[in-house]
């Protein structure tokens, strides 16, 4: 029986090509940081680390910790003096990146559906985000960080996807058992090792990542209309 939805929100909710959100994001950053004294190479390769950090943070710090702590080894304890340019940046120069991104109203109804059919939604995006970036990135999706019980940032997060433990955590944080809760999201490595902890998986295809060309064939797969139907049955069957 199904009580829960865990969404994935870039490629999913919010559609988008990685590599041209990420293109913009760096030039944003770089121009925003250019006056403070950093040059662009040094500066995408720190940020490039520390999400690295992020991806194989073992949980001993949190996710926030683990991208700065990375960052200053790199460009200088003293960079941390600029942590508040960082959140401006997020607040104000990253809302043009919304650009890069698209926009799906199916995201929204979908979202509408689990709601009306008393299923709980959680946004089990990568924490590598501030929360500020994460709430934006929701509402450019159509949707309001209220819509979700939870969502992952990199300030309350110790772990990131494929780590089964960032699924874990979640679990754990909500009271969830792994056989009443769906992942949903469109990247073949770090949404379904969800599986592995017996949670269903959707794998939205719209925007899908397939880095090794996996066969998928086996796995619950399909864009927005599909997905609309797999949630109606699963609240009926409840």
């Amino acid at each position: 029986m199904i009580t829960t939805l865990l969404f994935d929100l870039d490629g999913t909710l919010l559609p988008m090509d990685t590599e041209v959100f990420t293109k913009h994001y760096f030039s944003l950053l770089v121009q925003k940081l250019a006056p403070y004294g950093y040059e662009a190479k040094p500066l995408i390769g720190a940020v490039l680390a520390g999400i690295e950090a992020m991806a194989v943070n073992d949980g001993s710090v949190t996710n926030e910790e683990a991208f700065w702590n990375c960052f200053a080894s790199l460009l200088g304890e003293q960079t941390r003096e600029q942590i508040p340019v960082f959140e401006d940046f997020y607040a104000n120069e990253f809302q043009q990146v919304k650009v890069s991104c698209g926009y799906n109203p199916m995201a929204k109804q979908v979202i509408e559906l689990a709601k009306q059919k008393g299923l709980r939604t959680i946004l089990a995006t990568n924490p590598i985000f501030p929360s500020i970036a994460t709430e934006s990135r929701i509402r450019w999706a159509g949707l309001q960080p209220e819509d979700f019980e939870l969502y992952t940032t990199y300030e309350d997060q110790y772990y990131c996807k494929p780590n089964v433990r960032y699924y874990e955590e979640i679990l754990k944080a909500k009271n969830l058992k792994p056989e009443e809760c769906m992942m949903i999201g469109n990247d073949v490595v770090e949404d379904l090792v969800a599986a592995e902890l017996g949670i269903r998986v959707f794998l939205l295809t719209d925007c899908l990542i397939n880095k090794k060309q996996a066969d998928i064939s086996e796995w619950e797969h399909g864009g927005f209309p599909e997905l609309y139907r797999i949630i109606e049955c699963a609240s009926a069957c409840r």
